[in-house]
């Protein structure tokens, strides 16, 4: 089989993917919105600037995003179509963190720089604490126990 005939056969091939299995989220408007995550969007955002939102399928449920700034820190919701806060990831202070996840954060490889910290709550529950982490350009995160300890399983 010729070159040109493989690259066609597999141009064809990866263009015959649907692309929403590329595409991760997509990108709404406020109004597109159900009423139950406006409501929602609502009772959190007071005081914040809203940076956008968007919709995606978690175990096999649509859920929606909400990104914004919250004096001056990140804060991401996730928001199931009934109006449920799922999931709450909100940037905090290194210098904020329990001593047991800033020794664990310190203990870093060799390196790799902290660019961010998150607090990430579910349900309520403060169950992990998500680094993003820089090396040279490779970008990575570290996700860390509420005390500090290793996850059996990511966040």
């Amino acid at each position: 089989m010729t070159a040109t005939r493989v690259f066609l056969r597999s141009t064809i091939f990866l263009c015959s993917f649907p692309m929403t299995a590329i595409a991760k989220d997509k990108k709404l408007d406020r109004s597109q919105l159900p009423p139950a995550v406006e409501k929602t969007v609502q009772a959190q955002s007071h005081g914040a600037t809203v940076k956008g939102f968007a919709t995606e399928r978690e175990g096999g449920k649509k859920v929606y995003e909400a990104e914004m700034i919250v004096n001056g820190h990140t804060k991401d919701l996730q928001i199931a179509e009934d109006g449920t806060l799922n999931e709450v990831e909100e940037e905090v202070p290194f210098d904020s963190l329990p001593p047991g996840v800033q020794t664990a954060l310190l203990a870093k490889p060799s390196g790799v720089t902290i660019t961010k910290v998150e607090a990430l709550t579910k349900r309520g529950s403060l169950v992990a604490y998500e680094a993003s982490t820089l090396k040279g350009s490779q970008k990575g995160e570290i996700q860390l126990g509420p005390t500090g300890n290793k996850l059996s399983h990511p966040e």
